[in-house]
This record gives structure tokens, C-alpha cells and sequence, in this order.
């Protein structure tokens, strides 16, 4: 049964026609009200996460529940349909339940905050915000167990909650809800920062609508919609091939479960028919006994269809939910994107990132010129914990960045974020609250896949420990490349290695939780680079020598582009020479490289080069219930 509204004025809203200046003023005031709700957040969180890493993703709906401005789409429209109670003026939702809102949360440490705006008694726009906690309770520091098997193993759950009753406060189940985390100042603070961000943005709306009246308002928000219906409809049928028969087809894995299984496969498969997109997971791998299943909701994979397409093809248009429902997304039950309950879910951030590199596969094929490499690939987590020398607990939450793909338009930027808006914590932030110390922070030379356009380098960060305490890692691409397109190469894994105090070296897995550090101990933490774009063999040689005066390509590395570098300068008799051998040895330049033919190859190579037992194949949890 849906939410039942509480109005006290049911007058219906009268659509009206705004002219164009209005609607921009409109528009553009959202647009600014959704930039004051990042600015209050992050001026007044005290979690890194969220202050400098900016994990949070605000919006602003209109009173169906469909987001006008945002980042992340709306999770409104399934909270209304699927929340039993009533909906007042100056009541705030929070929730964190993936299994209660259909994923519009995707794991616990995810608190999402909503509040109706209400105008003369009725409801007239939403204000939204989830950030992540940097704990939430559960079985390990930082709520993102790796060998978590039931989602009750990470935490607290919260199903969808009036936080704020009329506007007050449950201050007593806000109490219970602190006293079950580890880091009760943070999350506090954090959840006071979003209540703030979100009572900014229902100033604003009424602002609008003291300007422009209500019915304007309501009309120019339905207007922004429609536009960007009308604007991604002509974008699907230009570049989403129609019928059946004319699908593009795409796979990629993750590595491993940190269980020892893996890869894991998602695979989906991409026409049209009519104006309508469809995107059918079928052939995905059954969901995985550990953390890694992402219960994918089926709006939110609308939001990142939609934020990639426009990025990719028109980064003017207005990224909201109006085009909804030229989409169609099935997703099927018991697959590793649609975990059953009670599956834990604490780690899908490898999934949630691999999607991305999977819509860049399925998009650019029907427009190879618009394709991107692989590189998003992932959100790499490092936490840190323990008591330091007074006996104070810390706990640090920190995302890590890779290579960005090398694309149509240029070179990946070098260790850097695809998230919209996230940055990096300040070393000088780090040193400051915890007990570290970064000895190294730079890119890593030749990470980057080599391509006409050069995959972004990797990163590698040297942590040194200064107090006994325990070490979380939580990565992907260690087993994979991200793959090149167009010619271009694969970028370079990841990989993790602890030197111990007494100058012992551990390779650590890419997914482990509670490994043991003390002072003197030092973690080198190196991302994956982005896979190149087009054939190497075209870049400019002067690039390529920039390149290696920077840093980003050693002289050695030069020969992967065809270019001799000597004496600090290009010897073009011998890179022309040298492109001309490198040719004729490769023949046709491939759409796709992923760096290996096979996956028993991958796994030979992965050993070999890593020491790691390479993850088997998983027995998964839909087939033993199957088997019973």
C-alpha cells in the first residue's frame, strides 16, 4: 500500500505555461540550491568521508518524488510506493535498508534522509540526501566486513523511519541508533549536516515559489523534465540499436568475492524497441555467498545510464529523471545484482563501479568513436583503526582513486575519481587526526594503458603506521585489466604490498579485513591505471617524450608508443623504424583488448606475477538452494 499524503489544502495543481526566462531562473536557482546543500554539508560533517571526500549525493524533487536536480537519481518514487504510513509537513525519513527500499541504498553505511516540502498544506517538492557513515556497527571497524554472508553481520538496520515527527526529533531512537556505532560524534554530526543541507533546500523551494507562485513553480519543474525526456529520447534512438536482433552485448567480472572465489561475472545486453532502451542482465553470475552482491535498483541503474549518456554525447543537458520511462531494466532475481535476503551487500562498491566500465562496453560499440576505456573499474577503500597511546579510539574511512580511462576527447586524468565532485583527504588532514604518515603519494609511471589517448595513471600511497591497530583493504583489478579500446592498451592492476617494521615484505589481498599493523609498518597502496584509447602508434611523438619529462611514461615505457627516446629527445629515424616493425607484428588494432584470451590464462599469470592463489570457481548460494 503506498504512503498516504497528509494535505490540508487538496486544491489540485493547475499545469501553466512558463516562459522560457522564468523557467531558466527557475532552473538555475535549483541547480544553485542543490550547490548550497553540498556547500552546508560539507562545511559542517565531520566524517573525512563525507567533509572531504564529499560522499554524499543531495537532490531536490518535485512532489511525485522525481528528481528535478541531483547526482545520484531519485530513490523517492519507490519510497512513496513502498512506505505503509502517512507523509506530514515537518516530518524527515531516514533509512539505510537496501532490502526496504528496493537498493535505493545499496549497503548500510548509506543513511538516507528525506523530507516532504510542504506549501499551504500541500506537498509541493522533496528534499534528499544519504552520505556515508564511516561506521554503522557490525562485525569490523568501518562496517564493510568482507566475509560477511548475511547482511545482519554488518550493522544496524534502519527500515524507512520518521526521524522527525512533525519536527521533532526521536531523540531516543536517535540515541540507539549512535550508541550503535562505533564513531557516535561523527555520525552525529554528519546526520545534523544533512538536516541542515536538506532545511536549506526547502527554503529555497519556497523562495521560488514566493517569486513565481506555486502552480509556475510546479509547471517549470514538469517543464524540466520534459526537456530532458525529449533531449536523452533523441540520444537513445541515435546510438541504442533497434531490435532484438542488433543488440550489443557486453561482460566483465569482478576479480573475487575475498573468499577465494571468482571472477564473477555480470553481463547485459543492450537494444531498443520503438523509443523505449532496454537493458537485460540475463547471464549474470548467482549472487555470491560474501559481501560483494549489489542489489542494483532499477532507477538508480536508469541514473547512471542517464549521467554517462549525457556526459558522453551532451553535457548541457539538465541531468534529472525525466526520461525514466524510455528505459527498461530487468534485472534477474537471485543474480549477483539481485541478491535475495537476507545476502550481505557491505562491499558492493567493486559491482557499483564495474557497471560503468560495462555501459562504456555496451554504448561505444554501436559508436566506436565514442567509446571509452576501462577505468572506473572501482572505489578502492582503506581503513585504519585502533587505539592510539592515551587510549582514544580512532578510525579512519578513506576512498581511494585510480586511473581515469583514456577517452574520445583526450588522455585519463592520473590518479583521479569518475564519482561526480568527490575529491581527495588532504595528506596534511590525514597526518593532522590520525597516526600516519604519507611517505609517498604520486602517480605511477606506465600504469596508464598506452593509446593514441593514454590511460590515466594509477596512484601509489605509502601509509606509515605509527600507532598498533588494524588495517582494512577493500579493492578490485588485481586479477582483470582495465581493458583499451580502439587499438589502445590495457591499463596496469592493482596491487598492495605491507613492508613490515623489520623490512619484511607481505603481498596483501585486494579484500581483507583486520590485518594486524604496527609502528614502523608501511602499506604501499597502488590503484589500477586506465585503459588507453586508440592506437598507441598514432600519439604524437612529442607527447609521448612530455609525457616521460613529467614522469607519467619512463623511457623504457616510450617503446610501448613506437618512440625511441635518447639522449633526453625523440631519435626519429629510429621511432619510425621501430612504429613501422611494432605494426607489422599486430596486425588489426582490436576493439577491445583485455589483456588476456582467457580466463585459466588470467589466473596462470595472476599467480605467477602476484603469488596469490587465484580465486576459484565460486559455488554459489542460488545454486546450493537450488541443490537442497
Amino acid at each position: 500500500m503506498p504512503a498516504k499524503i497528509i494535505q490540508t489544502n487538496t486544491t489540485p495543481f493547475t499545469r501553466v505555461t512558463v516562459d522560457p526566462i522564468t523557467l531558466d531562473i527557475v532552473e538555475n536557482a535549483l541547480r544553485n540550491a542543490r550547490a548550497e546543500m553540498d556547500a552546508v554539508l560539507f562545511r559542517t560533517a565531520m566524517s573525512p568521508g563525507i567533509r572531504e571526500q564529499h560522499d554524499a549525493f543531495p537532490m531536490i524533487a518535485n512532489e511525485q518524488g522525481k528528481m528535478v536536480v541531483g547526482q545520484f537519481g531519485s530513490f523517492l518514487y519507490g519510497f512513496m510506493q513502498g512506505y505503509e504510513g502517512t507523509i506530514e509537513d515537518g516530518d524527515i525519513f531516514l533509512t539505510n535498508d537496501p532490502y526496504s527500499c528496493g537498493g535505493a541504498v545499496s549497503h548500510l553505511n548509506d543513511w538516507l534522509l528525506m523530507m516532504p516540502i510542504f506549501h499551504e498544506g500541500r506537498l509541493v517538492s522533496w528534499s534528499a540526501m544519504f552520505g556515508h557513515m564511516t561506521d554503522v556497527g557490525g562485525k569490523v571497524p568501518g562496517s564493510l566486513p568482507t566475509d560477511a554472508k548475511m547482511i545482519y553481520e554488518e550493522g544496524l538496520i534502519i527500515p524507512p523511519t520518521k526521524i522527525y515527527r512533525k519536527g521533532e526529533l526521536n531523540a531516543e531512537l536517535f540515541n540507539i541508533l549512535l550508541a550503535n556505532t562505533r564513531m557516535p560524534e561523527w555520525n552525529k554530526s554528519d546526520f545534523l549536516a544533512i538536516i541542515a543541507s536538506l532545511r536549506l533546500a526547502e527554503r529555497r523551494v519556497r523562495e521560488n515559489i514566493q517569486r513565481f507562485g506555486v502552480d509556475s513553480y510546479i509547471s517549470a519543474m514538469q517543464d524540466m523534465l520534459d526537456r530532458n525526456k525529449l533531449a536523452m529520447g533523441a540520444i537513445i534512438k541515435m546510438f541504442i540499436p533497434e531490435g532484438r536482433d542488433k543488440a550489443s552485448h557486453f561482460e566483465d567480472w569482478i576479480d573475487d568475492d575475498g573468499q577465494g572465489n571468482g571472477p564473477f561475472k555480470i553481463a547485459c545486453t543492450m537494444w531498443r524497441e520503438g523509443d523505449l532502451a532496454i537493458f537485460d542482465f540475463a547471464g549474470s553470475d548467482p549472487q555470491s555467498l560474501s559481501s560483494i552482491n549489489f542489489l542494483l535498483n532499477e532507477e538508480m541503474f536508469k541514473m547512471f545510464f542517464g549521467a554517462f549518456t549525457i556526459n558522453l554525447f551532451d553535457p548541457q543537458i539538465l541531468f534529472n529523471d525525466g526520461f525514466y520511462d524510455l528505459v527498461d531494466v530487468r534485472i534477474p532475481a537471485g543474480c549477483i545484482l539481485k541478491p535475495k535476503k537476507p545476502a550481505a551487500l557491505s562491499c558492493r562498491t567493486h559491482m557499483l563501479g564495474r557497471i560503468f566500465d560495462l555501459m562504456g562496453g555496451l554504448l561505444g560499440q554501436g559508436a566506436p568513436d565514442a567509446l571509452n576505456a576501462a577505468g572506473f573499474s572501482d572505489s578502492p577503500h582503506f581503513m585504519y583503526s585502533g587505539f592510539d597511546r592515551d587510549g582514544k579510539w580512532f578510525q579512519l574511512f578513506q576512498i581511494g582513486f585510480g586511473g581515469v580511462p583514456g577517452r574520445p576527447v583526450g588522455d585519463g586524468p592520473d590518479g583521479h575519481s569518475m564519482w561526480p565532485a568527490f575529491t581527495n583527504v588532504p595528506n596534511e588532514f590525514l597526518e593532522a587526526y590520525f597516526p600516519l604518515r604519507i611517505r609517498t603519494y604520486a602517480t605511477i609511471p606506465d600504469s596508464g594503458g598506452a593509446g593514441l589517448h593514454r590511460g590515466g595513471n594509477g596512484i601509489t600511497i605509502a601509509y606509515e603506521m605509527l600507532e598498533a591497530g588494524e588495517i582494512s583493504i577493500h579493492d578490485d583489478r588485481w586479477l582483470t585489466y582495465p581493458w583499451g579500446v580502439n587499438g589502445g592498451e590495457p591499463g596496469m592492476r592493482s596491487t598492495k604490498t605491507l613492508v613490515r617494521a623489520d623490512g619484511t615484505r607481505e603481498n596483501i589481498p585486494s579484500k581483507c579485513d583486520r590485518i594486524k599493523v604496527g609502528p614502523g609498518d608501511m602499506l604501499h597502496f597502488n590503484t589500477w591505471g586506465g585503459g588507453g584509447w586508440g592506437d598507441p602508434l598514432q600519439r604524437p611523438a612529442d607527447k609521448v617524450l612530455a609525457d616521460v619529462e613529467r614522469g607519467l611514461v619512463s623511457s623504457n615505457g616510450a617503446r610501448r608508443y613506437g618512440v625511441v627516446i635518447a639522449s633526453g629527445a625523440v631519435d626519429a629515424r629510429a621511432t619510425e623504424k621501430l612504429r613501422a616493425e611494432m605494426a607489422r607484428a599486430r596486425g588489426e588494432t582490436k576493439l577491445f583488448d583485455r589483456g588476456f584470451e582467457n580466463l585459466r590464462e588470467l589466473k596462470a599469470r595472476a599467480k605467477k606475477e602476484t603469488g596469490f592463489e587465484p580465486p576459484v570457481d565460486p559455488v554459489f548460494f542460488g545454486a546450493r538452494v537450488a541443490a537442497e
